[in-house]
Parts: C-alpha cells; sequence; structure tokens
C-alpha cells in the first residue's frame, strides 16, 4: 500500500517544528553535522564529475552530461537528510521558525554560521583526499582538465548570473527538502529528493556547499600542467584560468552564490508557504 504523502500546510508544520530542533543544537552536534554534511554534498560533486566528465567536455553531449550529472547528485542530500547531517543551504527554511516568533533571529543565524563554516570543513576533506587520491588523471588526465574547466567557469561568472543562478538552485534545493518532509518511509524521502536535485543540476545552477568542493578542486588542479593544457584546448581561456583564485572563489562565486541561495530558500519556499497556509502571527515558545 502506498504512502500517504502530507499536505503542504502539514508539511508547513514539520519544517517549523524542525527549525525549533536545529535552533536549539549544540555547538559540537552543530559542527559535527556540518562537516558531514559539506562531505557528503562533495563526495556528490566529485562522483558525478567523475560519471559526466567526458560528456562535459564535448559541446553535442554536454547535455547528456548535464542530465547524468544531475542523476547522481541527488545522493548527497539524500545522505544529508537520511543519514543525518546540518546543510546550510537547506536550512534557509529555517527563517519560517523566525517569522513566527518559534526562535529567534540571532538563534537562526548561529546557526547558518557554524553550519556553513564546517560545510566548508567537510568539503576541503573531500578536495583534500581526491587530489592526492590520484583520481584526477582519470580518462587520460581529462577528469582533471574538466575540474579546472568547471572551477574556472563558476568564478568567471557576473555577480548577477552566480547571485541569480544561487536563487534558482535552492529554490529546488529546499523543494527537495519539503518533498521529504512530507514523506514518511525512506523510499519516499529518496523520491521526493532525487527530481527536484536532478533538476536542479541538470540546469546548471549553483549550489554554494557544492561550489565549496568544486572550485577548491579546480584551484588545486590547476597546480598540474597537463590539466591546464587540456583545459585550454577544451576552450578555458587564459584569463579564466587567472581568476581561478581564491579571490575568485570567495568574492566573484561563493558570496553571490550564497545570497542567491539564501534568497532561494527564504523567500521562494519558506516564506511563500507561510504566506499561503498561515498568517506570519508570532507564536509562543521563541528560542
Amino acid at each position: 500500500m502506498f504512502e500517504k504523502p502530507l499536505k503542504p500546510q502539514e508539511i508547513l508544520k514539520e519544517s517549523l517544528e524542525a527549525s525549533e530542533a536545529k535552533a536549539s543544537g549544540g555547538f559540537l552536534k552543530l559542527a559535527v553535522l556540518g562537516v558531514l554534511a559539506g562531505a557528503f554534498i562533495a563526495f556528490a560533486a566529485e562522483g558525478s564529475t567523475m560519471a559526466a566528465f567526458n560528456l562535459l567536455s564535448n559541446p553535442d553531449t554536454y547535455g547528456l552530461g548535464r542530465v547524468m550529472a544531475g542523476a547522481l547528485f541527488g545522493v548527497g542530500l539524500m545522505m544529508v537528510i537520511l543519514c543525518g547531517g546540518e546543510l546550510f543551504t537547506g536550512n534557509t527554511l529555517m527563517i519560517g521558525g523566525v517569522l513566527t516568533g518559534r526562535i529567534r533571529l540571532g538563534a537562526m543565524m548561529r546557526n547558518w554560521g557554524i553550519v556553513y563554516v564546517t560545510n566548508l570543513l567537510g568539503s576541503l576533506l573531500i578536495v583534500w583526499m581526491m587530489y592526492h587520491s590520484g583520481l584526477l588523471h582519470s580518462g587520460g588526465d581529462l577528469l582533471g582538465a574538466m575540474t579546472v574547466r568547471m572551477a574556472a567557469a563558476k568564478t568567471g561568472l557576473s555577480f548577477l548570473s552566480a547571485f541569480v543562478l544561487g536563487v534558482m538552485c535552492n529554490w529546488l534545493v529546499c523543494l527537495a527538502v519539503w518533498l521529504a518532509f512530507g514523506a514518511e518511509s525512506m523510499a519516499g524521502k529518496i523520491l521526493g529528493i532525487f527530481f527536484p536535485i536532478w533538476l536542479f543540476v541538470t540546469s546548471g545552477f549553483e549550489h554554494s556547499v557544492a561550489n565549496m568542493y568544486y572550485i577548491p578542486m579546480g584551484m588545486l588542479a590547476k597546480n598540474t600542467d597537463v590539466y591546464v593544457q587540456k583545459a585550454m584546448a577544451l576552450g578555458t581561456t587564459s584569463e579564466a584560468l587567472e581568476g581561478l583564485n581564491m579571490q575568485g572563489f570567495l568574492v566573484d562565486n561563493l558570496v553571490p552564490v550564497t545570497l542567491g541561495n539564501i534568497v532561494g530558500g527564504c523567500l521562494f519556499v519558506s516564506m511563500a508557504y507561510l504566506l499561503a497556509y498561515r498568517t506570519l502571527r508570532p507564536e509562543k515558545g521563541v528560542r
């Protein structure tokens, strides 16, 4: 017998209750779960790149490559939700708890700060492991070349493009989390997560935590001449390679993408459903 999913207004209630639990989490718990979530998303990023780099390197199969990458990337959010993790992008849904008075703004910002930094640490752990694994030589060094090419493309985005791509990304990511709230079984949660994530990756949107893997991995791969030469043969320009640095990572990409992710999750999911199904009157039990 098929499970009966929660109605949207019931999912909203689940989301608000989850925001209370997240706001009251201790530092160690949030830090450990944040590192794990960052690592889970990084695993998804490297795995989807490994699966699709040959297809992505060819303009004739680029779209198919994005489909392949998207089909694998959802595993990252599945592990975050089903195994346990604290992911910054999903935690933007906590704004609902603030607007209904269930949690304080400061508690949400504390959660976001701890989780964001530890997501970065978890991502960088996988970057270090991947760099020393030798796997970037896969496909006759083409994986390393595509790693450089993808990272350079991300740091070369304009502020507006990175912001808008971030908005659309986390709109879909938070809808994946929303659907997972609405399912009771593990299978239902997996299906709820899979399709919105597949859509966002196939579309080419920008996820701040995923970029904590993609761009540092590209920065390290840039130190290997054969990767750079092959990336340039694929069309990466010298100017794009020059922009693949710490400023390109933190300022040119991570700042606008993170802001876009916040808007996407807060405005288009949490606040939209609050407006649709309830007033914004504060409730008792502020934490």
